[in-house]
C-alpha cells in the first residue's frame, strides 16, 4: 500500500511540475492536474491540502533534482575554475534542450506579489543554493573577495538564463562564460 501512495504522489508532483513549468502557477489548476495526471481529486486531496501545497512540493522537487543535476554536470571540470566556467557549458546544454522555459522558479516567483508566500520562498532558496555553489567554488580559488565573485558570478548565471529565454539569445551562455573568464583571470591577477 505505501508504494501505491507513493507512487500517486509522485505521479501528482511530475505532473504538477510539468504544467507549472509549461504554463505557470496560475493555470495550474486543480481541474486541469486531474485531468492531465489521471488521478481522482479525492486523491489529490488525499496528499496535498490544496493547490498551492501541491506546487510547492513540486517546485521544492525540481529545486532538488535541478541542483544535482547542475552541481553533478559543473562538477565535471578538474579545477574550481574549470567548474565555474563548466557552469555556463551546463547551462548551454540546458538552454538548448527540448522544452526550455526558462527558470521555473523566475518564472513562479514572478507570479507571486508577496515576498513571504511559499513560492517566493522556494525560488529565493533555490537562488541561495546557486550563490553557495558558486562560493564554495570562488572559496577555492586564490582570490581576495570570493563572496563578491560567487555573487557577480550568479549574476551571470541568471543574466544567461533570462536572455536565452525571453530574448531567444542561443549564445547567452558562451557569453557569460566569457565574462566569468575575464573575471576569474582579473580576480587571479589581484588589484
Amino acid at each position: 500500500m505505501i508504494k501505491k501512495t507513493t507512487d500517486t504522489r509522485d505521479k501528482i508532483l511530475k505532473t504538477a511540475e510539468e504544467l507549472i513549468y509549461q504554463n505557470g502557477i496560475h493555470a495550474m489548476g486543480m481541474d486541469l492536474l486531474v485531468k492531465t495526471s489521471g488521478v481522482a481529486r479525492k486523491s489529490i486531496y488525499r496528499h496535498f491540502a490544496n493547490k498551492e501545497d501541491v506546487a510547492s512540493a513540486a517546485l521544492t522537487e525540481r529545486d532538488e533534482r535541478w541542483m544535482q543535476w547542475f552541481r553533478t554536470e559543473s562538477d565535471k571540470g578538474k579545477t574550481p575554475q574549470e567548474r565555474i566556467l563548466n557552469m555556463f557549458t551546463v547551462l548551454k546544454s540546458w538552454f538548448e534542450s527540448d522544452g526550455f522555459r526558462g527558470c521555473a522558479f523566475i518564472n513562479t516567483a514572478g507570479e507571486v506579489g508577496d515576498p513571504e508566500d511559499p513560492v517566493r520562498q522556494i525560488a529565493r532558496m533555490h537562488k541561495q543554493k546557486l550563490l553557495d555553489y558558486a562560493l564554495e567554488l570562488t572559496e577555492q580559488l586564490n582570490v581576495e573577495h570570493p563572496e563578491d565573485l560567487a555573487r557577480q558570478l550568479l549574476i551571470l548565471l541568471e543574466g544567461a538564463i533570462t536572455m536565452s529565454y525571453v530574448m531567444g539569445d542561443g549564445s547567452a551562455a558562451d557569453n557569460a562564460q566569457d565574462i566569468a573568464k575575464l573575471m576569474l583571470e582579473r580576480a587571479s591577477s589581484g588589484p
